[in-house]
C-alpha cells in the first residue's frame, strides 16, 4: 500500500490505496518532517504485515483511531496490556468482601471499622515509601511496616505495649491472601505474630472487692454504668447499645444477642441493678428503643470510647489503676466461677465460648486450683500402689 500525506485543514493526514481499498486518518502532528517519517515506518509495517514488530511503536505514536484503521488492514491484533496489580486494587477488593460479609452478617459493624483502621494505617506506610504496585510489597517491606506500626501505637495513651500489631497483622494476613486467592501474588508476604487477643501472660483481670467497693463510693454519675457492667458482665459494645425494651422488669431479666458472637443471652438481673434501672427510668420516662446507658455530660446515648474514657476516669477517682469496662465482665466471671458455676454456665450467661472461658478465666480462679489441690492430697482419692509394685521400685533403688 502506497500512502500519500494530505494536509486537512491545519492537520496531516495519511492517505493511503491499495486497488479498491483506501485507507486514511490524521497523523497527529503538523510538522511535514515528522508526518514523512510516521508514513515511511507505516508503510513498511503494512509490506511486512501482521507480524511486522513496527506495530507496537506506531500504535504509541498514532492516533488511536488512525492505527486501529490500517492495522486493521493487515489484520495486526494488540495483544491485551497486563496491568499490574496495585495495593489500591487490593483495598477495593478486600472492602468489597467486607461488604458482602456484612450484608451476610457474617462481620460486625465495629469489625468492619477495625479492619479500615489497619488499612488506612498500612496505606499511609506504603505512601511515605512511594510504594504503589503489589509485587513491590515484599516480606521485608512487611517487617518494617511492624516496627513503623508498633511505635505510633506507643505514642498513644493506653496503647497496652503496642499488643494491637498482632490484630494489625492478622488483618494484613487476610488481605493478601484475598490478593493470592485472586492471583494477583503468588505468595502471602505477611508472617504471622500469633493469634490476636491471645497472651499466655494475661488473661483476667477481676477487680478485687476492695477495688470494687472503692469504685462504688467515687461512681457519682457513673453509677448505673458501673452497676450495669459490674452485674451482666455485657461487653462494652453490648452495653452501650442496650435498650430499654431488652430489659423485662416483670420477671427481672436483659434479654438480648450480643454484637460480637451473634449469640442470644437472658441475663437475671441483680437487685442493686433492678433499683437503679427503675430510678432511671422514672427520671427519663424513656422509650423502648432509647439507650439504657447515656453521657452524664451531654443527655446522649453513651459511645463505646465515651464508656471507656469514663471508666478510667472514675477508676482514677477512686484510685484503682486501669480500671475499664471489660475488667467488670472478668469480675462477674471469675464470681460465678469461684462460687461453683461451671464453665458452661458462664459461657451462657457471656454469650462466650466455653475454651474462651477455660482459657481466658479458669486459670486466675484460685478456688479452682484449691479444690484440684484438696482432691490431690486426700488420701481417699489417691491411688495406691500395690506392694508388689512399690518393692520393684525399691530392689531399683538399691
Amino acid at each position: 500500500m502506497r500512502i500519500i500525506v494530505r494536509k486537512r485543514g491545519k492537520s496531516l493526514n495519511a492517505d493511503g490505496v491499495e486497488g479498491k481499498a483506501r485507507v486514511r486518518g490524521p497523523l497527529g502532528t503538523r510538522n511535514k518532517d515528522a508526518a514523512k517519517r510516521l508514513v515511511h515506518r507505516l508503510e513498511i509495517a503494512l509490506s511486512e504485515g501482521s507480524q511486522s514488530a513496527l506495530w507496537p511503536d506506531l500504535s504509541k505514536a498514532l492516533p488511536r483511531e488512525t492505527f486501529l484503521r490500517f492495522a486493521r488492514h493487515v489484520g495486526f491484533i494488540e495483544k491485551p496490556v497486563e496491568q499490574v496489580p496495585t495495593w489500591s486494587l487490593l483495598r477495593s477488593s478486600f472492602e468489597t468482601r467486607m461488604e458482602q460479609r456484612l450484608q451476610m452478617d457474617k462481620l460486625r459493624e465495629s469489625t468492619v471499622q477495625r479492619y479500615v483502621h489497619t488499612l488506612s494505617e498500612f496505606e499511609a506506610f506504603l505512601s511515605e515509601r512511594h510504594i504503589r504496585l503489589l509485587p513491590d510489597i515484599t516480606k521485608p517491606v512487611l517487617e518494617s511496616f511492624k516496627l513503623w506500626r508498633m511505635e505510633r501505637i506507643r505514642k498513644r495513651k493506653f496503647s497496652r505495649g503496642a499488643t494491637g500489631l498482632v490484630l494489625d497483622v492478622a488483618v494484613l494476613h487476610a488481605v493478601f491472601a484475598l490478593a493470592v486467592e485472586s492471583e494477583m501474588l503468588v505468595r502471602n508476604p505477611v508472617r504471622l505474630e500469633g493469634r490476636p487477643g491471645e497472651n499466655p501472660e494475661g488473661g483476667a483481670e477481676p477487680f478485687s472487692p476492695e477495688h470494687l467497693s472503692q469504685l462504688r463510693e467515687h461512681a457519682g454519675d457513673d453509677l448505673l454504668t458501673l452497676l450495669l457492667l459490674r452485674w451482666t458482665g455485657l461487653r462494652g459494645s453490648d452495653a452501650v447499645t442496650l435498650i430499654w425494651r431488652e430489659v423485662h422488669f416483670d420477671r427481672r431479666e436483659i434479654e438480648r444477642v450480643t454484637r460480637k458472637r451473634r449469640k442470644k443471652v437472658i441475663l437475671p438481673i441483680h437487685a442493686e441493678l433492678v433499683f437503679a434501672l427503675e430510678v432511671e427510668r422514672d427520671r427519663r420516662n424513656p422509650g423502648p428503643d432509647d439507650c439504657v446507658l447515656i453521657n452524664p455530660a451531654t443527655g446522649k446515648p453513651m459511645s463505646r470510647p465515651r464508656l471507656y474514657e469514663r471508666m478510667r476516669a472514675l477508676g482514677r477517682r477512686a484510685g484503682v489503676l486501669g480500671a475499664h469496662p471489660h475488667r467488670f465482665r472478668d469480675t462477674l466471671a471469675v464470681d460465678m466461677l469461684s462460687r461453683g458455676a461451671s464453665p458452661y454456665d458462664v459461657a451462657k450467661m457471656l454469650g462466650d465460648t466455653i475454651d474462651t472461658i477455660e482459657r481466658h478465666y479458669t486459670p486466675f480462679v484460685r478456688e479452682l486450683r484449691e479444690r484440684v489441690r484438696t482432691i490431690l492430697e486426700s488420701g481417699a482419692e489417691c491411688v495406691k500402689f500395690p506392694v508388689t509394685l512399690a518393692s520393684q521400685f525399691a530392689s531399683k533403688l538399691q
